[in-house]
């Protein structure tokens, strides 16, 4: 029998593509997860686990320093407990983007108080004055490293 931590995405979960109104990029996420979306931002939810999307304009690219010295320290101060932010440049399908992993505490359940200890990986992609913050989260010891390789694989600028 195969015991999975909390959080731990099944192998067989299946994905859909979102495409938000205007379509400038598209990405693969989670079918069947709740969707929420206010101004820019869409998020998909289930139990433990969020992939939480943002366009905006941006004047230029993000890089290593800037998201070290500019999104670093705004998380610092929104997110409960945040720690470990470690900002590197990587690779995906859409092509290079900056990748912030830190950890910090979720909300609080409505219904039972606990709260949860998240790993999170946001990759910050950018195109001709758009930049999309794609934020992958969910429980430090899931085992989610396919899932959101999935995910951040399969954005893409339309």
């Amino acid at each position: 029998t195969e015991s999975n931590p909390p959080g731990d995405i099944p192998d067989n979960q299946a994905y859909v593509v979102f495409r938000p109104s205007g379509g400038a990029f598209t990405v693969k996420v989670p079918e069947g997860w709740a969707r929420t979306g206010q101004g820019g931002t869409t998020v998909f939810a289930d139990k433990l686990n969020r992939v939480e999307i943002a366009a905006a304009s941006a004047s230029s690219a993000p890089t290593v320093t800037s998201v070290d010295s500019g999104v670093v320290p705004r998380l610092r101060g929104q997110v409960p407990k945040f720690g470990g932010p470690k900002v590197s440049q990587v690779n995906r399908h859409a092509g290079s983007a900056v990748l912030l992993k830190y950890q910090g505490d979720s909300a609080a359940d409505p219904v039972t108080g606990k709260v949860v200890r998240d790993a999170f990986e946001r990759y910050a992609f950018y195109r001709q004055g758009h930049e999309v913050d794609l934020t992958l989260s969910g429980p430090v010891n899931a085992d989610n490293v396919d899932p959101w390789r999935i995910v951040s694989d399969s954005f893409s600028w339309k």
